[in-house]
């Protein structure tokens, strides 16, 4: 089996390629390579992949409709797609709101328009995110509740992005899931995530900015279990019924909603030294809690999350330490 993983110089998309690849799959990996955070990075994670036979690599942008449909045509043995390709980051949608639309809707549309050419494509999965419950109040947050008042830009496209999946769903019986990740972190993280942020400023001497003077929590959930999430749905395509299209959405959190300064705390255990910290308000877009509720992920999936922050958060810091070489 052949599978197209987008994304796949980026966090979530080089442990799941790298996941596949070790069960034995083919990998095309896609990835434009952009400078959004540091390029170096994504290189170091893509020539881990590209040390595997099963990897085979395109550079390209998800929102250039001829490279992307091109694909069907170079790789037409494609089974399953994983499309985790995206703008990421709620605060910087503010800055270029520009690259969001491009990217995650066009390029969202460009992956579905592609997935429909794939003859032999039995399941389209793409990342979500939990950033679509907006200033929802009730916890924990559920897929049966309506997310149509987004706080962010991010969130709005990420939510497009489910309509519009819905939509190809119903017109082409496109079996397609969904998946509303919940902060994720781990090695190989992202430098614009609290966790990067952090260790990296600790280490630094740096202060640390706490929003909302430290009172929110997350459901941060470590890769691990992210990347077991996500390959439990890519072999389990929702099927139609009762009159609906096969179209599935589902949360993948810790179901642990923690305390922003117990997480500082444990970051500053790991690196061995506290934090200089300033505490700032409310950033415009940000929720003060998210919780995910992972029931219908465990009844369909058999997904259970095992690690701990206080267990996943010391691994970080070590990849930190290993790969800065501090």
């Amino acid at each position: 089996m052949s599978i197209i993983v987008t994304g796949a110089a980026g966090f979530i998309g080089f442990h799941v390629a790298s996941r596949l690849i070790e069960r034995g799959q083919a990998v095309i990996g896609v990835d434009n390579l952009n400078d959004y955070y540091d390029p170096a990075l994504k290189q170091a994670r893509l020539d881990r992949l590209s040390g595997h036979n099963g990897f085979t690599f395109r550079q390209l942008d998800i929102s250039d409709k001829d490279a992307v449909l091109g694909l069907a045509k170079e790789f037409p043995e494609v089974t399953e797609m994983v499309h985790l390709a995206a703008q990421a980051g709620v605060r910087y949608s503010l800055e270029n709101p520009f690259a969001y639309i491009q990217t995650n809707l066009m390029g969202h549309l460009c992956m579905m328009e592609l997935a429909r050419r794939l003859t032999k494509l039995r399941h389209f999965v793409y990342a979500s995110s939990s950033s679509v419950y907006g200033g929802n109040k009730e916890l924990p947050f559920s897929v049966d509740q309506r997310v149509d008042q987004p706080i962010s830009l991010y969130a709005a496209t990420k939510r497009a992005d489910e309509l519009m999946t819905h939509c190809y769903t119903h017109l082409y019986e496109l079996p397609s899931t969904g998946l509303r990740f919940f902060t994720v972190y781990g090695p190989w993280g992202r430098p614009d995530m609290s966790a990067y942020i952090f260790t990296r400023a600790i280490f630094e001497g740096q202060p640390i900015r706490i929003f909302n003077h430290g009172d929110m929590r997350r459901d941060f959930t470590y890769i691990d279990d992210i990347v077991a999430g996500v390959l439990a749905v890519v072999d389990r395509p929702p099927q139609a019924q009762n009159g609906q299209p096969p179209n599935a959405v589902y949360n993948l959190g810790n179901h642990r909603s923690e305390p922003l300064l117990r997480f500082v705390e444990l970051i500053e255990e790991a690196c061995g030294r506290k934090a200089i910290r300033e505490f700032a308000e409310m950033q415009p877009g940000d929720v003060k809690e998210t919780y995910a509720d992972i029931e219908p992920a465990r009844r369909d999936l058999g997904f259970e999350p095992r690690v701990t922050i206080d267990q996943g958060i010391p691994r970080f810091v070590q990849w930190y330490r290993d790969y800065h070489r501090v």
